[in-house]
């Protein structure tokens, strides 16, 4: 089938990345794509699509589309949602901080976690336990750990890898979250339609195994915390951070979730009164989760509700129970008065703008890209020809998958358009296949999302961390990339044999061999070209 707009549909995502990386300026590259898509949009329109234009003047044309486009991404019940549970996560972080629990946490912590490895490897294990969002995981995880990182002079690019890496490939791998909810309401329909008897929940269950990407990412946080795996931007800022105890690659501009310098903090506060604070944003999410999903009083059962559930207004939910929370702990204990309180509050909402301003773009450019626009997955899909052998399949679709997830920021997205392809094709092919299949979908569709400097979680993952977002990108993309080209051979084996515990076990071994030689290389080339420290620079993205 002929596509729309053709090869011009991935013309947006390469100018936005290309900028992004060229300019280390992430707003205006985001704007940019978003107009350089709608340009084409609506330039380049078949009928069909010009006939429902406002305008289809060259200029005029594009500048009203985006501004709809803006007005809707922003006033989207879902979106609008997750930038309330950001101000209100803001907020919760400045009050905590100002009542003296961030400080007294980071003291306590430090005198039980006795090195920046341990320090790296707490992140991570709080991570795989906080599994029921991916939004949630980064903005939770990187408050708690933030100032025990911090007392370890770990960069805070590296929480954000962390944080990154231990979101959407947790998420993806355990039954109980929101993405998996989603994952099985796409693929129960088409299972079905193919001739599968396999309900939505053991359909998923069988990617498990075989989620080569997820399992890999893991393997590499606890490589890089462990084993002091480091190459690339990384490395740079891990050494800076080190020798000069400056956390960011840019001291001049403060990250969003990080500006509180001019706020009295209390001297009298406990680590818990970070603790309970955050213990309670997790319970009371967990509630309104279930909640939200029909538990109390729905008559479902705890499993559907969490299925059915609405993650974003739960969010919310957590987010406003927790500053009460806070109020009643702090207030009447004097560690803050009330107006103290909603200075600290104001101050936190404040500095959340800028992950607002990137999200609402990063959804605007994603919307353009999406089917409703200029249908960029969908060209990238049907690039994937029938030709291709079998057994080579699932690394070919893990790879589409990636590229759709990177280019529109998206995994539930590329979920969206890949399952229902390699769904059909495992049961033309090879119906012993769908495990292997479908988890290629999901890999790469997290392996894009991870990358990709329009992701939410992305995004989020640097909030969290209180990093600038194009410092996180730009250190995470070697990981990355390294990671997911041994995932490729990983589902090469899988074609060839269908075994996950074969597949994963040789990529896993070879995962630590390329890492540790990258590794090494980079610390020759170093050694080699002995330089005064100075702050790293996103200029260079590889070794």
């Amino acid at each position: 089938m002929e596509h729309a707009y053709g090869w011009l549909a991935i013309i947006p995502p390469i100018i936005a990345v290309v900028l992004a990386l060229r300019t280390k300026e992430v707003l205006g590259s985001l704007i940019a794509g978003i107009f350089s898509g709608y340009f084409i949009y609506v330039n380049f329109a078949p009928t069909e699509i010009a006939e429902g234009l406002a305008s289809t003047n060259p200029i005029i044309g594009p500048v009203t589309e985006m501004v709809k486009a803006v007005i809707s991404n922003a006033g989207d019940s879902w979106n609008m949602a997750i930038l309330i549970f950001l101000a209100l996560i803001g907020g919760l972080v400045a009050v905590v901080t100002v009542a003296g629990g961030s400080a007294a946490y980071g003291e306590w912590a430090a005198s039980k976690v006795k090195s920046r490895s341990g320090a790296q490897m707490s992140t991570f294990m709080l991570g795989c336990i906080i599994f029921i969002d991916d939004y949630f995981n980064s903005l939770t995880v990187g408050t708690v750990m933030r100032p025990l990182t911090d007392r370890y002079k770990v960069s805070r690019a590296k929480l954000a890898y962390i944080l990154d890496s231990t979101a959407a490939p947790v998420t993806i791998l355990v039954p109980i979250s929101s993405w998996v909810a989603y994952v099985i309401s796409v693929i129960q329909p088409t299972l079905q339609e193919s001739g599968f008897e396999l309900s939505g929940l053991n359909g998923f269950m069988a990617t498990i195994p075989f989620n080569i990407y997820a399992w890999l990412s893991l393997v590499m946080v606890v490589l890089v915390a462990m084993s002091q795996v480091e190459f690339g931007p990384m490395a740079q800022f891990e050494n800076y951070a080190m020798e000069t105890g400056e956390l960011q690659g840019d001291s001049n501009a403060t990250p969003p979730g990080d500006d509180f310098s001019n706020l009295k903090i209390s001297s009298k506060g406990t680590p818990w009164d970070l603790i309970i604070p955050i213990s309670g944003l997790i319970i009371f999410t967990m509630l309104a989760m279930v909640y939200t999903g029909g538990f109390f009083g729905g008559g479902v059962s705890l499993w559907h509700a969490f299925g059915d559930t609405d993650a974003a207004t739960s969010l919310v939910y957590g987010g406003i129970a927790a500053l009460l929370l806070c109020m009643v702990m702090f207030i009447p204990r004097k560690l803050m008065t009330y107006g103290e309180f909603m200075e600290a509050f104001t101050q936190g909402v404040k500095s959340m703008v800028p992950a607002f301003t990137i999200l609402i773009l990063a959804w605007t450019f994603g919307s353009v890209l999406r089917d409703d626009g200029l249908q960029s997955g969908s060209f990238v899909a049907n690039l994937v020809g029938n030709s291709i052998p079998v057994q080579l399949l699932p690394a070919i679709i893990f790879i589409v998958s990636g590229a759709i997830a990177f280019s529109t920021g998206t995994s539930w997205g590329t979920f969206a358009i890949m399952l229902p392809i390699a769904i059909p094709l495992s049961g033309n092919l090879n119906p012993e296949m769908i495990g292997l299949m479908m988890s290629a979908v999901l890999a790469g569709a997290v392996f894009g999302d991870h990358c990709s400097p329009i992701s939410d979680t992305t995004i989020l993952s640097s909030t969290g961390a209180a990093c600038h977002h194009l410092d996180h990108v730009s250190t995470q993309i070697p990981y990355a990339l390294t990671v997911a080209g041994v995932s490729v051979i990983g589902f090469i084996i899988g074609g060839l044999t269908n075994s996950a515990y074969l597949s994963l076990g040789v990529s896993g071994i070879i995962l630590v061999v390329v890492a540790k030689t990258i590794t090494k290389i980079s610390r020759k080339r170093n050694q080699q070209n002995v330089i005064e420290i100075s702050r790293p620079s996103m200029s260079i993205i590889w070794i």
